[in-house]
């Protein structure tokens, strides 16, 4: 029997692999490559629908979200207290310094130039006590200025005024030792140029250091109105974690006939702790450094204002003498400062506001005396003029420059000088122990809130893995 053998043939061609999807999915539905990336968060919100779609589900989603929301409401809020504590340490450590020390340069050039044209009015040898205390004042002037500019870099209001006095207050002290050189001798140009380094004075230190006076004192308020600000977000969040602890609980008591769930009472006791403790904490601290502010930095604002207007109306009763009977403008300033520091009646004006504001204590008894101070000084310089108009000038020079003078001028103003210094004393001790003791009610509750927010984060979790272990 013959066979007949076929020739193999060609292979057939090996079928072609499906087209990918023109989407850009592999075989298995799944994008690749960047696609792929971007589509992850879509399918974790798919893959979360789906596992709520069941009750283990649920709950997972559940606890996770609660566990999130009391980590980011504890460390919300514990940053929020400590902010606030930061800013009340600032205020103590910092801002209330520099306010002082602006109105330290205030009061010093103040003093200053009343102080020089007092000296120069001494026949002879200036009196030592005058040239002391006006050296005293350039000094402090320059180490109030030299303290309060170290702000400047930070606070661009205050870089100008600051640059002004820098320029301005050698120029000033070189005019008045030239009047002093010329005094002495005898030659009628000394007065002169003390009017001259007066008129800079008035002209652009004084208005300088009333500019720098007002950025630090305004900075100083609003660090203090920051510090008795509401945390808006982090109560918020705090309270949307308890009423999220509440609701689950209500949702738990009805899938599982259970009233109680431990683990989530433990997180609800912890936040509903950290309302109380924040509350409380933050009422008494606002309310505290509040008072610090009303009873404190407020009222020796006005007092300082005031005794500023006094010096300035000293100088302006020496300037006056200095004259010689060209000393209208300054007595007219004279008036217009008094008016300021009393009122038209002698009851108001800025003693008189003092006085509204410091009822009792010991500043009120100080208010109290410089009130009655101002009284005899405004007194004793009517005296003074009567003395000058009358061409009594070397009675009205000795009324109004020397400090033993009974009924004097001069002894009257440094009444009214330190009287005023010891109010603002009163005033910055009470803004001091005040502003303390409001630091003092938020001591350890930054602290305190993130442990209570780790404890309410920790009592969801062992919560909820108690009813999903039922589902095993």
């Amino acid at each position: 029997m013959t066979s007949t053998a076929t020739a193999p043939g060609p292979a057939a061609p090996a079928p072609a692999p499906p087209p990918s999807p023109p989407d850009g999915r592999d075989r298995t539905g799944s994008r690749s490559g960047l696609l792929g990336l971007l589509d992850l968060p879509g399918q974790g919100i798919r893959a979360i629908v789906r596992s709520a779609a069941t009750t283990p589900g649920r709950l997972t989603v559940i606890a996770v979200g609660l566990v999130l929301l009391a980590l980011v409401a504890g460390l919300v809020a514990t940053l929020s207290v400590q902010d606030r504590d930061d800013t009340i340490s600032g205020v103590i450590d910092h801002r209330e310094p520099l306010a002082a020390a602006s109105q330290q340069v205030y009061r010093s050039l103040s003093d200053a130039d009343a102080t020089a044209a007092s000296a120069f009015l001494s026949i002879g040898t200036e009196p030592p006590q005058l040239r002391q205390r006006y050296e005293r004042d350039i000094a402090e002037a320059g180490a109030a200025l030299a303290k309060a500019a170290s702000d400047a870099a930070d606070v661009a209001d205050a870089a100008t005024p600051v640059d002004t006095l820098n320029q301005q207050l050698p120029v000033y002290t070189g005019l008045v030792e030239t009047a002093r050189a010329n005094n002495r001798l005898g030659y009628p140009v000394g007065a002169s140029y003390l009017r001259e380094a007066s008129e800079l004075m008035r002209a652009k230190l004084l208005p300088a250091a009333q500019d720098l006076y007002r950025v630090d004192t305004e900075r100083l308020i609003e660090e203090q109105d920051s510090a008795t600000g509401f945390p808006w977000l982090a109560t918020i969040l705090v309270v949307a974690l308890l009423a999220a602890l509440i609701v689950t609980q209500v949702y738990l008591t009805r899938r599982t006939n259970r009233l109680l769930n431990v683990g989530l009472v433990v997180a609800t006791a912890a936040v509903v702790v950290s309302l109380l403790w924040g509350g409380v904490a933050l009422i008494f601290q606002g309310s505290l450094v509040g008072s610090g502010q009303d009873d404190g930095s407020h009222r020796v604002d006005v007092l300082v204002r005031a005794r500023i207007a006094a010096l300035q109306a000293r100088a302006d009763e020496t300037l006056t003498l200095v004259a010689r009977g060209d000393g209208g403008a300054y007595e007219k300033d004279f008036t217009a400062k008094a008016v300021q520091l009393l009122g038209q009646d002698g009851q108001g004006g800025l003693l008189g506001e003092a006085r509204g504001l410091i009822k009792d204590g010991d500043g009120a008894a100080k208010v109290e005396a410089a009130s009655k101070a101002a009284g005899d000084w405004l007194k004793a310089h009517g005296q003074v003029r009567d003395q000058d108009n009358a061409g009594a000038y070397q009675e009205a020079v000795d009324s109004a420059v020397q400090e033993d003078a009974k009924g004097g001028s001069a002894p009257a103003f440094r009444q009214l000088d330190d009287s005023l210094q010891a109010a603002i004393d009163v005033g910055r001790q009470a803004f001091l122990d005040d502003t303390h003791n409001g630091d003092r009610a938020l001591t350890l509750l930054a602290p305190g809130l993130a442990v209570l927010a780790v404890v309410a984060a920790a009592g969801v979790t062992m919560g909820i893995r108690e009813r999903l272990r039922e589902y095993r």
